[in-house]
């Protein structure tokens, strides 16, 4: 059983903190600017697929640890930036193949593909969601706020609202995605533009990188 009055106030808060702007909104805008809608979309999926590996994990107990073990934080945190790093720093490097692979040898321009498109960004997404330890602290902190201590089973309402969270902020997500879609499409009819936006989205995966550690 679940307080309703508790819901309500889990799903204004959860609005205020999906709309505001944060890392996860920059890293779903930077795949949708790069690689379009599908890749933010996939970005969205792994996302709310994040939340229920944190989920899990509060329950269990396991995001605890990270609370209460420095060690512990710093190891994910550590880990986290290096997989943004890793993206940002992949992302930029295929922007720079591509530059010296675009003309054949009359020196006509060559469509090309981006192998970042190839990848798994569902994947990406999720393990940036779980590797952030700001998200686990998060979980841990926030959705406990909302289990009404008067009611049975605690472990069940944690369960609920760390589910519910994931999927009433996909719809925000992909709200974000439709509108960052729109602002990129402007840009890809611009010869080289998607160079720069696979070049600024590199850059903003290194920034989130960076982010992560303070």
């Amino acid at each position: 059983m679940i307080n309703p009055d508790f819901i309500v106030s889990f799903l204004l808060a959860s609005f205020l903190m999906a709309v505001a702007p944060g890392p996860s909104n920059a890293f779903l805008m930077a795949q949708t600017f790069a690689n379009g809608r599908a890749a933010g979309m996939q970005s969205a999926f792994g996302f709310a697929l994040g939340g229920v590996v944190h989920t899990f994990f509060a329950v269990i107990g396991l995001s605890a640890v990270l609370k209460a073990s420095a060690t512990a934080y710093s190891a994910v945190q550590y880990a986290g930036a290096a997989y943004l790093c890793y993206l940002g720093f992949m992302m930029i490097k295929d922007t720079l193949k591509r530059t010296t692979s675009t003309t054949d040898c009359a020196g006509k321009e060559k469509p090309h593909i981006s192998t970042s498109k190839k990848s798994n960004v569902m994947f990406q997404a999720m393990m940036t969601e779980v590797l952030n330890p700001k998200v686990a602290l998060f979980f841990i902190a926030f959705i406990p706020q909302f289990v009404d201590p008067t009611l049975s089973s605690a472990t069940f309402q944690l369960a609920f609202f760390g589910l519910l969270y994931p999927i009433f902020a996909f719809p925000i997500d992909c709200t974000y995605i439709y509108f960052g879609d729109k602002i990129a499409q402007f840009f890809r009819n611009h010869p080289n533009s998607q160079l720069w936006i696979d070049r600024v989205s590199g850059i903003v995966f290194i920034a989130l990188a960076i982010n992560l550690l303070y």
